[in-house]
């Protein structure tokens, strides 16, 4: 009797653990906005870890902060913690957010761009099947499209500028020069030179045929997953 009492009580305080921390049903990677008005993104999944940035829910121009979570554990806390990508200088910098503070969903494609080859693919990140392959220019020696992955589309919208063509989609990842207005930006858009793609012409930014660009509009939403690779 005493051992089955004893295993009784190990099986409900197991039971009490599971129902307060359960595993996040979320498909990674994922993508979303934050649930709060600021996020604390820390150097570990713990809330005394160093703290990297904080985040805000609207950028200064006033559009909702976008993020990418690529990975999720068990924080010190006993909470579940996302890897987030950061956007900005420095690229590829990753850092750990609470996963009660973010508003994800999973994210279904993905952009690869090879950059020497002067290629970009969309693949649908479920089965990798091909949605999407053209050729681009890239940036020019001395203004090089930034490398690395788990870049993401953080903002999107139709220029007043023909020079970005029909549709651009702003990255979270920077270059030292850039075709945005006061530079930075490492953008994805289409272009009033057609004749120019294939080249290393840009000042970062990859451009597209303006056909390629409203099909990104169709296939890459906020939080898209983006490659940039050599």
């Amino acid at each position: 009797m005493l051992g089955a009492a004893v295993f009784a009580a190990v099986a409900l305080a197991q039971s009490t653990a599971s129902a307060a921390t359960p595993a996040p049903a979320l498909r990674l990677p994922a993508a979303g906005e934050l649930a709060a008005s600021s996020l604390a993104v820390r150097a570990a999944p713990s809330p005394k870890a160093r703290l990297l940035r904080v985040l805000h829910q609207f950028q200064p121009d006033a559009q909702f902060q976008i993020v990418l979570a690529i990975h999720a554990t068990l924080g010190s806390d006993g909470r579940w913690w996302y890897e987030i990508s950061l956007p900005g200088r420095p690229n590829g910098q990753r850092g750990w957010a609470r996963g009660d503070l973010l508003d994800l969903t999973p994210v279904k494609n993905r952009i690869v761009v090879y950059i020497h080859a002067r290629r970009i693919e969309v693949r649908r990140i479920s089965d990798g099947k091909l949605l999407l392959r053209a050729t681009v220019a890239v940036g020019k020696p001395g203004a090089e499209t930034p490398t690395g992955r788990d870049f993401y589309v953080q903002a999107r919208f139709v220029p007043n500028d023909p020079f970005f063509g029909a549709f651009v989609l702003e990255t979270s990842a920077y270059s030292k020069l850039s075709d945005w207005p006061g530079g930075g930006l490492a953008g994805i858009h289409g272009t009033d030179r057609p004749d120019l793609l294939g080249q290393a012409v840009s000042h970062g930014c990859v451009r597209v045929s303006n056909t390629v660009a409203r099909a990104l509009e169709r296939l890459a939403p906020l939080g898209t997953l983006i490659d940039l690779l050599p």
